[in-house]
This record gives C-alpha cells, structure tokens and sequence, in this order.
C-alpha cells in the first residue's frame, strides 16, 4: 500500500538518539534483558505501547493553559465530565488516572473468589487485577481468529456459542468486551457481534463492561467493515456500541488522545455509589480522581479528536502499511491489519527456540539490540499458560513517527530475519506473582 500522508504538520520536535551496537549490548545486560527497563532516550523508535505516548494537538495543549486545579468542583472536570457523557450516552462519570485504576474498582464492585469473568480476550492489567481477587477467567475469542492469515474482517469478536454455554451453566459473574482486542491482535469487534453478546448478558442476568479504550478505532472498523454501518458516523457507532453495556471504562491514554486519564460509567446507581466511595480511598476526590485538571482538559479535547476519520484513516493506514511491509519479508502477522499495533507470531519462524524459552522474547531482546527498537512481547511470558499465541507487539504511537522511522522497523526486522537462525531464548532468574513481564529478569538460555 501507499503510506498514508499525515494530516497534520510537525510543529515541536523532540531529539531522539540511536546508540552504538556497544551501548545497547550492555543496557540489555544492566535491565536483565528486560525490556521494560530500558531508559527512554536509549530508544530510537519506541514501540512498546500506544497507551499515553502520542502526541498532543494544539487544541490540547490550548485547553491546558485554562485548566483548573482546583480540589472539588473545577471547570476542568465538569468540561470533562461533558465529553465523557456526550462520547458515550452514559451520566455521572467517574474519573480515574488510567484504565487499569478503573480494573480495581470493577474487580472490588462485581468480582469475589471463584467468579467467572467471560471475554473476547483480557489484556494484561485487567487480567492481573482480576485474578488479584480470585476470579476466573475464561477467554472466549471467534473461532475465527485461529487463522492468522484469512481476511476475516472481525477476529475480536466473543465467541457467541461458548458465551451462551458458560451462561447456561451460570459459571459466569460478568462479561467484559475489549474493544478492539488488544491481545488478540489488535482486532476489530463487530458491533452485531457486541449486540448479540448483550442480548445473552441480559437473558442471563450477567452485566456486560465495555473496555473502550480503543473504540474509535473499533468504530471506524466497523463502518469500514460491515455495509450495514456504512452510513453512520463514528459517533453514532460509538454511541451505539455504549447502548449495548452495562458500564464501561477507557484508559484515556488510548483512544483519549492524553497522556494520562480514564473514566468508568455504571448503569447501576448502587454500583456506582460504591465505585464512588471506593475513588475517594484509592484516587482522590470524585471531580479529579487523581488527574490534574491540565490531564483532564486534555483528555476532554481528546475524546473529540479521536472521532475524526481523517486522523484515523492516518492512524491505521500506519499500522497497515508496517504490517504488510513485515509480513513481506517472510513474517507471520496477524491480518487483517488492526488499529494500533502490527502483531507478529513468532513460533514458525523461531521453531529451534522452545516455548518455555520465550521465543517472542528473543525477537523483543535483537530489535533492540540490532536497531534500538523497543516492543513488547504478548505471548508466554506475558501471560504464561494461558498465552495463545507468540506474538511480538509493535505498537504505534498516535501522530508521533513519519515513515522514515516504520522503513528502520522493517530494515531492521528484514535484517533479523535473514539471521533468524542466530536468535536464542530466554529463561526466568525472577519474577512476581501478578503481571511477571513488568518486573522479570530474564538470562540467555541456549
């Protein structure tokens, strides 16, 4: 494809280093071939996750200059608290610092030791704060999905007929759609899919939560995708896919366009009440919940630019355009290309390096160390047995790199894979009991 011309003009730039092949040998071994820990401005492209790393407007950075930091009651939250109810229908939003502070509410408000959790696929952090209470989970991805290369056009969808078995058999508490489905590839979800998942949850009882962090992007998807939306705007999809919930939260660092911020919405007052209460001991008072009112200005604009096809047609022509040039070179990738990351599946093209030897992990480890690239790896380290696949995220900041640094990425894993053969694996020297890919030392393991 042709790479898509941005719709916008650079107007600050920030200096960016690539270091020498020395430098980056011995920040691999000083981060214990973690990732993670890598300081940024060792980092020539970082593509390591989209989440409050792209690049502000000037309507945000405008906004910022008016915002209110005021305790209780600013104009910066009730401007905020108006885009939130315009962006998704719902009243009374609860404001949180990021998504995952909006997990623990959800998980201290519906879940308890033993209860099932159903989703299309659940991504790191709201896994982790599940299961940090003793819930099940039970992730149910499209069939679809298993086949990486077919042009299904919706592989993020819920697997309808085993939803509606766990329904039947009442193993499930609450049901959680990602939207888009972020380990599943970065994957659109239908939003017949989603009103067929919320008719099952009200049949059976079961509240349905929205992720939404990423559901402009699902939106324009879905109008891309399936003629019957053609004609709706992105907001009205949106809008659309809220209807069909019970609640909702976002990570505004997503689809908000900010570098910090989140919401939850609750149909349920009673529920809503206790997030409520549970805000103010966690984050902070109910009109900032550990946001300042600069964050929460931005996010408002953000929420409002995020709906614009035109930035989003950039957005994912982006990760079309790394993904086809990747999957050229002899790659396996997870197509149709999604919103905001290529995936790469590592398994048949690192066969000599075991599973429980991290084979995404060593791809993760050599792009940094052959071109100072930073991903992240979704598979088995990331989410141990229940790791479908061995995917290699490369997740693309919003309206931050030009095709100049996506053409180092693909020079840099044509040049890995022509090596393959050269690539070792990993073993674990230590990790924690929730979320080990945060924290995990890792040694070379031949």
């Amino acid at each position: 494809m042709r790479y898509p011309i941005e719709p916008f003009r650079i107007k600050v730039v920030e200096p960016i280093e690539l270091p020498t092949l020395e430098e980056r040998e011995r920040l691999l071994k000083d981060a214990k071939y973690n990732i993670f820990k890598i300081p940024s401005q060792k980092v020539f492209v970082d593509l390591l996750t989209d989440s409050g790393t792209g690049a502000l407007s000037q309507r945000q950075w405008a906004a910022m200059m008016e915002a209110d930091e005021s305790y209780a009651g600013s104009r910066s939250w009730f401007r905020l608290k108006k885009a939130i109810e315009n962006f998704t229908g719902y009243e009374d939003p609860i404001p949180v610092h990021q998504g995952r502070a909006a997990e623990k509410l959800i998980a201290s408000i519906f879940l308890h030791e033993g209860a099932g959790v159903a989703s299309n696929t659940l991504f790191d952090t709201t896994r982790g704060n599940f299961l940090s209470v003793g819930a099940r989970i039970y992730d149910l991805p499209t069939p679809e999905a298993n086949d990486l290369s077919s042009d299904y056009p919706f592989k993020g969808n819920v697997d309808l007929n085993r939803l509606g078995e766990l329904l039947k058999e009442n193993r499930i508490k609450l049901i959680v759609m990602v939207l888009t489905n972020n380990t599943g590839g970065g994957q659109p979800v239908d939003l017949d899919n989603l009103k067929e998942a919320y008719a099952l949850a009200q049949k059976y009882g079961v509240p349905l939560i929205i992720d939404a962090c990423r559901i402009s992007e699902n939106a324009f998807f879905v109008k891309r995708r399936n003629p019957k939306y053609a004609n709706w705007s992105l907001r009205e999809i949106v809008l659309e896919s809220f209807r069909h919930s019970d609640g909702a939260f976002m990570s505004g660092k997503k689809d908000g366009l900010s570098n910090m911020g989140g919401f939850l919405v609750l149909r349920d007052e009673k529920k809503r009440m206790r997030a409520k209460e549970l805000l103010i001991l966690w984050e902070g008072f109910i009109h900032y919940g550990g946001l300042s009112g600069r964050d929460m200005e931005s996010f408002a604009v953000g929420l409002e630019e995020s709906l614009d096809e035109t930035y989003l047609e950039h957005r994912t022509g982006q990760v079309a355009y790394l993904t086809e040039r990747i999957k050229e070179i002899g790659w396996n990738v997870m197509w149709p290309p999604g919103g905001h990351a290529v995936y790469v599946e590592v398994r048949d093209t690192l066969q000599h390096i075991p599973r429980e030897k991290f084979p995404a992990h060593s791809l993760v480890v050599e792009l940094y160390r052959r071109g100072a690239v930073r991903t992240v790896e979704v598979g088995s380290l990331m989410f141990k047995e229940a790791a479908r696949y061995e995917f290699v995220r490369f997740a693309i900041p919003r309206r931050m790199y030009t095709r100049s640094h996506l053409d180092h990425v693909i020079d840099v894993m044509g040049e890995i894979y022509d090596d393959r053969v050269s690539l070792v694996g990993y073993r674990i020297t230590y990790e924690p009991p929730y979320l080990r890919h945060f924290l995990a030392e890792l040694e070379p393991a031949p």
